[in-house]
């Protein structure tokens, strides 16, 4: 089941994740997370969090229209490959369908790259690398 979720809720996945649990929770909080039109949305398996994703109302470059920025995917590794992360990202795709969002765009883990564009989402950006975490595209999906 997929639910809306506060920001404090997707902490502890994001450092187990994305930071192999070397931060604080606090450390784990991104800048945004807090802001007007932030949402959060977790996958529980019964009343396991599973999978997590935030959305931050953000513009990326030059690209016109009402923007969305992806941060902080993760799913915890005995639930991975299970489609959870799909139908998450799929789920907030037709919320903001319904908001009149124009597009979403992320900063993507390079091992991750392929998990995104089986959505739809395109590599709009060369290689760079993200400190102490690694290599990074930005990707982009056209929403309406």
């Amino acid at each position: 089941m997929i639910r809306f979720i506060q920001a404090d809720e997707v902490l502890a996945i994001r450092n187990e994740v994305l930071r192999e649990g070397r931060l604080t929770l606090d450390e784990c909080r991104f800048p945004g997370d807090q802001d007007e039109g932030s949402f959060h949305l977790g996958y529980f398996d019964g009343e396991q969090l599973a999978c997590i994703a935030s959305f931050h109302p953000k513009a990326y470059g030059e690209y016109k229209g009402k923007a969305y920025q992806l941060r902080g995917m993760a799913t915890l590794e005995k639930y991975r490959g299970k489609g959870f992360g799909n139908q998450l990202v799929n789920f907030a795709i037709v919320y903001m369908r319904g908001q009149k969002v124009n597009y979403v765009w992320c900063n993507a883990r390079k091992k991750a790259i392929r998990f995104y564009q089986n959505i739809g989402f395109e590599i709009i950006s060369d290689e760079f690398e993200v400190p102490g975490i690694g290599p990074h595209h930005v990707l982009y999906l056209k929403i309406q």
